[in-house]
């Protein structure tokens, strides 16, 4: 490998764009995390059914600088 290659290499972006989903109504949101981090999962008002529910990480939707 040339020394040129490591040099010119992109850095990966440190954050990235995820879709949350809830667990009872399907309601959906994107936000934003860690690229390191675990999967989120958060209680958070789901206005479908008018109560706190629970929202899980679906996908990985893009990397942000």
């Amino acid at each position: 490998m040339f020394i040129t290659n490591i040099l010119l290499k992109k850095a990966k972006s440190k954050n990235i764009l995820v879709l949350m989903e809830s667990a009872v109504s399907g309601h959906q949101f994107t936000m934003i995390r860690e690229r390191l981090a675990d999967k989120l999962e958060l209680q958070r008002f789901d206005p479908y059914i008018q109560k706190m529910c629970l929202y899980r990480e679906r996908k990985r939707l893009r990397s942000l600088n």
